[in-house]
């Protein structure tokens, strides 16, 4: 049988854009004489539709886009997903579901099982779970097709009673199927082509495994789809970012050699294209192609500068200085540099006169109070204001340069630095903004040395530094990682021989400023734990962790 996988980047509610790619992905693999071709979950429409679900319209669509593949399925087999209707008495109206057709007819239905409700997936919402376990007969094979979650259920700690496999193993199937929406997160691809092989051992079946591809606002998919032998081993693995198209020679008698190969050998390669890609299809989705950004001379403003010089072009990328009088010279310049060294448009704004202009207006109001971090916060926010006034007269998008660090202990200023479409950085801790900058000046050194080498500082009081408020961001970055990620408490992260009245600070600090996170842009998701749909506390609470 000869299998084609097709791994493609959908836009989320485009049924028509979704439908013409799905249809010129089954052309080629009917040119290429391939019996089956498969495509990833709910590719119809898009993953994740979210609240589009909810109108019955947007799943009628859907339905007629299926009606129309499986019109297309002439002399080859084409398995789908797309949302479907339940028609159940009982339960969610939905179900999510993989359509398998051949010669214009539906062979089968199979709906979705485990469906995940917890960090970015919320599938319980609108989907009712899959009770009926049957595979497919189809061209002298039985095949055992799963969706996503399905095929994950089979570790130490298993999330859910029931385990599909073990259902449909009952029917003695001679391949696995797994339709997928795995997202990125930097843990988490070895992690998933783990688990793929674990299912492919334990059944001792080979495995074709489907994901898709792209960013969706703030969830990036990788891709990685790849074919797994009975053994275990990667034969197959479609390229990382982009949309890829594999072909598949299998017989049921044999097994294909290891042919896996590592695209990359280290985390930040892999953090630095998801990030490439997210920023891609954010502006390629939205419409937009040009970006505004506020060019400090630090270095996070630099790398995400850099980054979407390198996703947009860099003469799609402006810069704008904003110094005050507390602005080095030696920080303009720097930004100055790197400007020319990515080709992009500049200009250099003062903001003294902005502020001036302010602090004057207020000056009754604050009479007799001393200054203190108000006044800062008016030089962020004549930032903020200056970008969006630019953005709103030529159609740019702002992007936003703040780093998880900042945004977890609320160093940063609401409707100033916070302001922004997109955040590009947002779920990269410090020290992994210095370690992109590294990898990125590896072959020419497009950021100046003096940005990645200088002391950071926010530069709104004479002789600022980071440090004046913040631990050192090695210190610093552990503490967040433990509490944000690993989800321990202080006990626990003291015991890792930080000490206690500053671990508790720092987590008084990332509860205390849950509310402006709350109302921060979207932000690329790249780890497991991003602020936002992944990370959801209350705001207004009181637990002492």
């Amino acid at each position: 049988m000869k299998i084609a996988i097709s791994q493609l980047n959908y836009k989320i509610g485009d049924i028509d854009g979704n439908t013409a790619k799905i249809l010129d992905a089954i052309s080629k693999a009917k040119n290429e004489n391939a019996d089956l071709v498969i495509f990833s979950e709910l590719a119809v429409c898009g993953y994740p539709p979210k609240d589009l679900l909810d109108y019955p319209n947007f799943i009628d669509r859907c339905e007629f886009a299926i009606n129309l593949i499986g019109e297309n399925s002439v002399d080859i087999g084409v398995i789908i997903g797309a949302p479907s209707w339940s028609k159940l008495d009982r339960g969610k109206k939905l179900y999510n579901s993989a359509f398998f057709y051949e010669n214009k007819k539906l062979l089968k239905r199979i709906d979705k099982t485990l469906l995940p409700t917890y960090d970015v997936f919320d599938e319980y919402r609108y989907f009712e779970s899959n009770k009926i376990f049957e595979c497919v007969s189809f061209r002298g094979e039985k095949l055992a097709i799963t969706i996503c979650e399905d095929l994950w259920n089979i570790d130490d700690e298993k999330m859910y009673k029931l385990i599909p496999m073990d259902e449909l193993q009952k029917d003695n199937p001679t391949l696995m199927i797994n339709l997928s929406g795995s997202p990125y997160s930097y843990n988490h691809v070895e992690k998933r082509r783990n688990r793929m092989q674990q299912n492919a051992k334990i059944y001792s079946l080979p495995l074709c495994y489907v994901n898709q591809v792209g960013g969706n606002t703030d969830i990036l998919f990788d891709g990685g789809s790849m074919f797994i032998n009975k053994n275990g081993d990667i034969v197959e693995e479609c390229t990382f970012y982009h949309e890829d198209f594999k072909l598949i020679e299998w017989s049921s008698g044999s097994v294909y050699p290891d042919n896996h190969q590592d695209y990359y050998d280290y985390d930040i390669s892999l953090i630095h294209d998801a990030l490439l890609m997210g920023i891609r299809d954010y502006f390629g989705k939205m419409g937009f192609k040009k970006a505004v950004i506020g060019s400090s001379g630090g270095i996070d403003s630099a790398v995400v500068h850099t980054l979407a010089a390198k996703a947009l072009g860099g003469e799609n990328v402006r810069a704008i200085m904003m110094p005050s009088k507390y602005s080095s010279e030696g920080s303009v310049n720097d930004a100055v540099a790197l400007a020319k060294n990515l080709n992009s448009p500049y200009r250099i704004i003062s903001i003294e006169q902005t502020v001036k202009s302010l602090n004057l207006t207020l000056e009754e109001e604050f009479e007799g109070l001393e200054e203190d971090v108000t006044e800062e916060n008016i030089q962020a926010r004549s930032r903020g204001v200056i970008l969006m006034a630019i953005s709103n007269k030529f159609g740019y998008i702002v992007l936003n340069t703040s780093n998880k660090s900042e945004s977890a202990v609320g160093y940063s200023t609401l409707y100033g630095d916070m302001c922004g479409g997109l955040s590009v950085i947002g779920d990269l801790y410090k020290e992994q903004v210095y370690e992109l900058a590294r990898f990125m000046n590896r072959s020419s050194p497009v950021i100046p040395q003096e940005i990645i080498d200088k002391e950071p500082s926010a530069e709104l009081r004479p002789n600022q530094k980071d440090s004046d408020s913040l631990p050192a961001y090695s210190v610093l970055d552990k503490i967040l990682f433990h509490y944000i990620e690993e989800q321990k408490g202080w006990k626990e992260i003291v015991k890792l021989g930080i000490e206690e009245d500053l671990v508790r600070r720092i987590i008084r600090l990332v509860d205390k400023n849950e509310y402006k996170r709350f109302q921060a842009s979207p932000t690329l998701r790249i780890s497991h734990k991003a602020f936002g749909i992944g990370r959801q506390m209350p705001i207004v609470a009181r637990y002492n962790h």
